[in-house]
């Protein structure tokens, strides 16, 4: 029998948080964000479900890129971060990728390079994020640039990102917003500025492209949850079941460092799923977890393979009872993965793309026709 550890993907759900970010921004484009394998839930199979519905996709590398393509996605394919090196250009070329530019390295080599047709190039303006991209000033120069080069660049977008647009009331937000409508004002220029966040919440930093990422797997990125974020539907559940019980007296340890201790006579439920799948080890006591659709806590330290869970109050949960660590329990209960990574003390980000390989990746829903990869964990 098959370890029962399993990450059932929901691409009906998937389908319905791109439609609702889509919903959301009428009048801008949404480009589905997939870097990191689709945060976790596998590219391809992602891209297969989307295609009827988004007009591209986003990536972090030319390596995702060209995975998407021997995949058989054929819709363009923005590189966020641009290229690495000027020898990627000549593979942009070939697969009709689209670039982002945000330094004068970049700048340079494209404008030197002689492509087959001219290159989609999105202009990365530091709005306050700082980390990439141009400086307003720089902008307008590199812009410039680019505008006089018909033969090299198509379809040339400004494009930044916003460090605060999960925050509900933000003046730092607004302060990148002035900036960016400034310049786009000035130069004419089509925008591409909404992340998840800002697609729920900011729809004055809706452009001619929004860019939705983490909204698409049912993580709320917000701050507190808006109308609209309540309405986002978890793709990923990850599941596995009870594979031992343990009974233990009062004060007895459980666990690496007997962290927890049974507080009175006590059930322990032993779980398939550890860090070595990517449960987050800093999990605390107490993180809740779906045993048979009712939450039980987090007792010790998660282990490699195994993490202990306290089933005292759940006399029927027995070897085999169903266990869902985040996601979509049964009878339409949930365990949002937002409110195990704040037990764990991170973000759901570092949940989902950190489901390592060994969890096979079971696909449900999507489109007539569609097939998932011919892998088995992807």
């Amino acid at each position: 029998m098959a370890r029962p550890l399993i990450a059932d993907i929901d691409l009906d759900a998937l389908r319905h948080n791109y439609c609702l970010a889509r919903d959301l921004a009428l009048n801008s484009q949404s480009l589905a964000v997939i870097k990191a394998d689709a945060y976790g839930h596998g590219a391809i199979a992602c891209a297969r479900a989307l295609a009827d519905l988004a007009p591209a996709f986003g990536v972090a590398c030319i390596e995702e890129a060209i995975a998407l393509r021997q995949g058989g996605i054929e819709a363009p394919i923005v590189l966020l971060e641009g290229f690495f090196e000027a020898e990627e250009l000549s593979s942009i070329d070939t697969l009709g990728l689209w670039t982002t530019v945000h330094s004068e390295w970049q700048l340079d080599a494209l404008l030197t390079y002689s492509p087959r047709r001219p290159i989609a190039t999105w202009l990365k303006v530091d709005s306050g994020m700082h980390r990439l991209g141009f400086s307003p000033q720089q902008a307008e120069q590199a812009w410039a640039r680019l505008m006089a080069a018909p033969e090299r660049v198509t379809d040339v977008h400004l494009m930044s990102h916003f460090a605060t647009a999960d925050a509900l009331n933000s003046s730092y937000f607004r302060r990148q917003v002035a900036v960016l409508d400034t310049l786009a004002a000035r130069l004419g220029a089509p925008t591409c500025l909404a992340n998840s966040p800002a697609t729920l919440a900011w729809p004055e930093a809706h452009g001619a492209w929004n860019r939705p990422g983490v909204m698409l797997y049912g993580s709320d990125p917000l701050e507190g949850a808006n109308d609209a974020s309540r309405r986002l539907a978890p793709v990923m559940t990850l599941r596995s079941e009870i594979i031992a019980v343990r009974e233990l007296a009062e004060g007895e340890p459980v666990g690496y460092a007997g962290r927890w201790r049974a507080p009175r006579d006590s059930r322990i439920g032993v779980v398939a799923c550890g860090y070595g799948d990517g449960y987050d080890r800093h999990a605390r006591d107490g993180t809740p977890v779906l045993v048979d659709g009712i939450r039980a806590p987090l007792a010790g330290k998660v282990s490699m393979d195994m993490m202990t869970v306290d089933i005292t109050d759940l006399p029927e949960a027995d070897i085999g009872s169903s266990v869902v660590l985040w996601g979509s329990g049964p009878r339409g209960g949930r365990l949002p993965v937002d409110e195990v990574a704040r037990y764990c003390d991170t973000i759901s980000y570092t949940l989902l793309t950190g489901v390592l390989p060994r969890v096979p990746r079971r696909y449900h829903g999507g489109p007539v026709g569609t097939k998932s990869p011919d892998t088995p964990n992807h």
